[in-house]
């Protein structure tokens, strides 16, 4: 089996988190490899580029709720950051959400909502129907009310991870189209990673194997059976419009509760508008069905109903990688070298700055053995290019960022004693 030239770190997966990780890894002097056969083209293309700290804060997920809130101020200094790296706009766009009620029903959850909001001190501001359509006067008449999400905000997802990827390339990370069957050296007692070894042959030597592959993360062989992470498949439907360039648009991004259903309308500078999203435990199926985008296009027309003269651009589903208590596995595990970086479920885009973060602050703090360019093993920070003229590394070491994920380590899902974990109960929020 032939070895290629080793590296200080294998990312396995080119999703927004995948990518985020290798670049900022780069950028602070690493020499990296991305393995993904479609970089860019899976969960990550499919998604809306919500950034809703606020709108996805749910009960009992306090500690997350922190964390989205804290990934939400990095973001305006990270897009800067990718643009200029990479030359190309991200459309980040702080220009805040509206929360919507339809009827009575949904008024009553909506308020429900926006008390445990306030309550938790999040940023929301209650609005009367007629308040909501005067900050959004394409919505119904009918609309019961809603709220005013001023700290939501969004990036265009696939201009983020088109421009990511050409910000890594211009760091020299390098890509391998093929997939990682196996993590090699992880699966004894007191073991080390060596690399990886890919399914259709040869292996790649690395000091660091970071495992950031979505909902595939928990199929990679190698990996202990105990910090294996438990994420499974959510499907997710995304439709994508375009209206007439001459006619109104939406100002900013609308969430909307239409009989019981959410519903999301997030528009682009460039008259397209996505519409999402459904929330579907059907396995690695990628099928779109025509019920699902039955379902959003009515629930979203009846919020706007100008949307009946937009065209249909397309339909899109993604896999999101979900973990047992909905909240991502990010961390050093017990095995040398091998990071895990999955299961960001809904809030892989937000939280993309901030996991690259943290996992380049563990790669750079000495507890991971890298191999420099001439194949031997360096101290962390020292291997790869010489200069590092990284301004994101100044974001490594903030006080307010240290300890961030230390709720959501790979650990915490392990069984008492190392034994092998039960099979996941699939279920959802």
């Amino acid at each position: 089996m032939a070895t290629r030239a080793p590296t200080d770190v294998v990312v396995i997966g080119g999703g927004v988190i995948g990518l985020s990780i290798a670049w900022t890894a780069a950028v602070n002097g690493m020499a990296v490899t991305v393995v993904d056969p479609a970089p860019g083209r899976g969960a990550s293309w499919a998604a809306a580029g919500m950034l809703a700290p606020v709108g996805e804060a749910y009960y009992g997920e306090e500690a997350l709720i922190a964390l989205n809130l804290r990934a939400s101020r990095e973001w305006p200094e990270f897009a800067r950051a990718l643009e200029t790296a990479s030359g190309e706009s991200v459309g980040y766009r702080a220009d805040g959400t509206l929360l919507v009620a339809m009827d009575p029903s949904d008024q009553a959850a909506t308020d429900d909502v926006l008390g445990f909001h306030l309550g938790h001190g999040l940023g929301a501001r209650r609005l009367s129907a007629r308040e909501c359509r005067g900050e959004e006067p394409l919505l119904a008449p009918g609309i019961k009310g809603g709220a005013e999400l001023a700290d939501d905000h969004q990036v265009d997802n696939r201009r983020v991870v088109d421009a990511l990827a050409g910000a890594c390339r211009a760091h020299r990370v390098a890509f391998s189209d093929d997939e990682a069957s196996d993590v090699d050296g992880g699966d004894g007692d007191g073991g080390r990673v060596t690399g990886v070894t890919l399914r259709h042959g040869g292996r790649l030597a690395a000091g660091a194997v970071v495992v950031a592959a979505g909902c595939r993360s928990g199929q990679i062989g190698g990996i202990p059976e105990a910090i294996r992470p438990p994420v499974r498949p959510v499907k997710g439907i995304t439709v994508r419009l375009r209206g007439d360039s001459r006619g109104p648009s939406l100002r900013r991004t609308v969430r909307g509760m239409v009989h019981g259903r959410s519903c999301y309308l997030v528009p682009r500078r460039d008259g397209t508008l996505v519409v999402g999203a459904t929330v579907e435990e059907q396995g690695f199926d990628l099928s779109v069905r025509i019920g699902a985008v039955s379902d959003l296009l009515d629930d979203a027309r009846q919020l706007v109903p100008a949307l009946d003269e937009y065209e249909l651009l397309e339909s899109t589903a993604g896999l999101r990688p979900g973990s047992p208590d909905n909240a991502p596995i990010v961390g050093q595990t017990h095995v040398a070298g091998l990071i895990m970086a999955t299961g960001h479920y809904r809030n892989g885009i937000l939280l993309a700055p901030v996991t690259a973060y943290e996992v380049t602050r563990i790669l750079l703090s000495g507890a991971v053995g890298l191999i420099g360019p001439d194949g031997h093993e360096e101290a962390a920070g020292q291997a790869g290019s010489a200069e590092r003229p990284v301004k994101i590394g100044d974001r490594l070491h903030e006080t307010s960022l240290m300890g961030a994920f230390a709720p959501f380590g790979p650990d915490r899902f392990a069984p008492a004693g190392g034994a092998g974990r039960a099979p996941l109960s699939v279920g959802d929020r």
